[in-house]
């Protein structure tokens, strides 16, 4: 894993000197991403710098060297990621009569690019990717991200100089760099905590479309391509396969194993995270299937009751007889990382999460250099709670007639929280739902909704309205639900399309690469390799969901290698009793970044709808954890870049 920085200054009036000095200090930002080494080029005659930080994970010589020009010297390229199909490229682009200096996969997209062209190379790769393509003749810069958008790439034009890298912190260091925050993409945020592709934080900025290369010429007209469309998969899915279960079952454990198996190559050590639940447990179980050694294991453990998994990761590590590794935590040990978090992610982010991803990934980096992750599974097995919510409340709600929705969501908000609160007190322990008059207005709010998307859209959203939170900001019709054309099989089938392509790059896999690229350690994911993906959508929705439970066919294949009664229990998530701890431990340093002085002073958030979510949370009247810890980490965020 590496990282990659540049700019394009189009007026070409910088020295060689000046470009290379620029490239590096911009790459010192991002070194965490490379540790290993630094290498810088430029060309003044055109005004191009481009610096980079590798990891060194797959020949560790100095033959994958970069940014490298190839052995024509015809092109350039600086990459971040990993390809797990580079030695049958290598001896496919060998046959044909290419040449290579080293082993390093660099090398074979390189040479790859150039024999078959960008965009038909990069339908060849089978990894995850971010790359800058420099064509030395033409004088055209070539931009790629993978397919689901596990490596990240920022470009965009900033006082007429075109900027790119994998994290925009390194701008900073060019003289030139004007940051200036884009209050649409902020409102956008304040819905997902998150800001969704193709926005950044930064006007100006953008994250790259996964599946695209985008082409610069030297005029600075640009022009996109897309090597790969979840939309084409999708639509060519339409018709399920009619294979049988046991097919399928035997077709899935076969591609996970591959996947799985190529992975595992790396000339440094190498681990994976599990959780002990179905998708991590599963590519463990597969690592370890095809290792001759103890797999080393890595997980946290809370000591919160309802948040701890770490118990159920020991019993399948035991039962794999993995080399495992846990660590159980304090809540002061959590806590006292959450101030350095602006450090990690250079837009504001606030997935909860993240903490414990840093934690693990901490943990994992003192023994390893490389470790697999099970990202991915809940979008392409259908395994987050909402598709069965989806499936089951919503499919009811909407057998009413909107009249009665309407009747029924004016009796609930008829009574105050605290008043539900209080009545609940009247059921028996067992039966007490914990906050009643939350879940009762947040029923409500469903009722009211008048179509699937709408629906989706509440579920997926910490502020309904945005655009009240940030001042004179404007939320824009950049989401996937607008325009598309598909008639998807079923709810939860769009559900998932929505989330593959939101939810999992601009928060999941942000989440995942921020957290251990923050600690130098490679994350990998065999779920999310791309004939995976193919084969998930080739699925149909009873092969995902049945008994009210998801990921059936994944449960299948993972049943070959662990014990169910290890694996069957509710669905925890990965995350931390943020509610709990902005009420108690974090309260002072949450009062501090939502204080309403400080919040008028800087004049981007509405001081008034913030206080007000501040103080029901604070009297226990609702639970705004995850609305309120989006403003926490704008708020910490604006703090450390502003």
């Amino acid at each position: 894993m590496c990282g990659l920085t540049g700019f394009w200054n189009f007026k070409h009036t910088d020295s060689k000197e000046t470009l290379l000095g620029l490239a590096e200090a911009m790459a010192l930002e991002i070194e965490k991403r490379g540790p290993d080494s630094y290498g810088g080029w430029a060309d003044e005659n055109v005004g191009l710098s481009i610096g980079h930080r590798r990891l060194a994970i797959i020949d560790l010589s100095i033959a994958g060297h970069q940014p490298m020009i190839s052995r024509s010297g015809r092109s350039l390229i600086a990459y971040n990621g990993e390809i797990f199909n580079a030695p049958e490229l290598r001896a496919e682009l060998i046959s044909k009569g290419c040449q290579f200096r080293g082993h390093s996969d660099t090398e074979v997209i390189l040479e790859a690019c150039e024999y078959w062209g960008v965009a038909a190379a990069c339908q060849r790769l089978i990894g995850m990717f971010a790359f800058v393509f420099w064509d030395r003749e033409k004088k055209i810069l070539f931009l790629v991200r993978d397919r689901v958008g596990i490596k990240p790439l920022y470009w965009g034009m900033n006082q007429g100089i075109l900027f790119f890298g994998s994290q925009p912190k390194s701008f900073r260091k060019h003289p030139a760099w004007k940051p200036e925050i884009d209050k649409d993409a902020l409102t956008a945020y304040f819905r997902f905590n998150y800001v969704p592709t193709p926005l950044s934080i930064f006007k100006g900025i953008q994250k790259l479309t996964p599946g695209t290369v985008l082409s610069i010429d030297a005029s600075g007209k640009t022009d996109e391509t897309r090597f790969w469309d979840l939309l084409d998969v999708a639509k060519r899915s339409i018709n399920k396969t009619s294979k049988s279960e046991n097919e399928l079952i035997q077709e899935l454990d076969d591609l996970l194993r591959d996947a799985v198996k190529r992975r595992m190559v790396a000339d440094v050590p190498l681990g994976a995270f599990l959780s002990g639940g179905i998708d991590s447990s599963t590519v463990v179980a597969l690592m370890q299937a095809q290792s001759d050694s103890p797999i080393k294991s890595f997980s946290i453990g809370f000591s919160e009751e309802g948040y701890d998994e770490a118990k159920h990761a020991a019993l399948v590590a035991k039962h794999l007889k993995t080399e495992h590794h846990e660590l159980y935590l304090q809540a002061k040990d959590a806590q006292s990382i959450i101030p350095d978090i602006p450090n990690w992610f250079d837009e504001p982010f606030a997935d909860v999460s993240q903490i414990p991803t840093f934690l693990v990934s901490r943990m994992a980096r003192e023994h390893v250099v490389v470790s697999l992750s099970g990202d991915g599974g809940d979008e392409l097995f259908a395994g987050y709670n909402r598709y069965l919510l989806g499936n089951s409340l919503w499919q009811r709600i909407k057998l009413m007639p909107y009249w009665l929705r309407k009747i029924g969501a004016s009796s609930i908000r008829a009574l105050q929280p605290q008043r539900w609160d209080q009545m609940s007190g009247l059921l028996p322990a067992r039966f007490r739902p914990r906050l009643m008059g939350d879940k009762a207005y947040k029923l409500a709010d469903l009722m009211m909704l008048p179509s699937n998307q709408d629906f989706y859209r509440s579920l997926v959203s910490h502020w309904d309205k945005p655009e009240q939170v940030v001042l004179g900001g404007m939320e824009g019709k950049t989401y996937p639900w607008v325009g598309c054309d598909i008639a998807f099989k079923d709810f939860i089938e769009e559900m998932q399309y929505l989330d593959t392509l939101t939810y999992l790059p601009d928060d999941i896999l942000t989440k995942v690469d921020r957290a251990s690229m923050a600690v130098s350690l490679e994350a990998r994911v065999p779920l999310l390799d791309h004939r995976v993906i193919e084969f998930a959508w080739s699925l149909p929705s009873q092969m995902k969901i049945r008994d009210n439970q998801g990921k059936w066919l994944l449960r299948k294949v993972l049943d070959r290698y662990v014990p169910r009664e290890l694996i069957d229990r509710p669905k925890m998530g990965f995350g931390v009793p943020i509610d709990q701890w902005l009420r108690g431990p974090l309260r002072e340093w949450a009062e501090d970044l939502l204080s309403y002085n400080r919040l008028k002073n800087d004049g981007l958030l509405n001081p008034e709808i913030i206080r007000q979510r501040w103080s029901e949370h604070l009297s226990n009247q609702r639970n705004w954890q995850y609305s309120l810890w989006g403003v926490l980490m704008f708020q910490a965020w604006y703090a450390k870049w502003h």
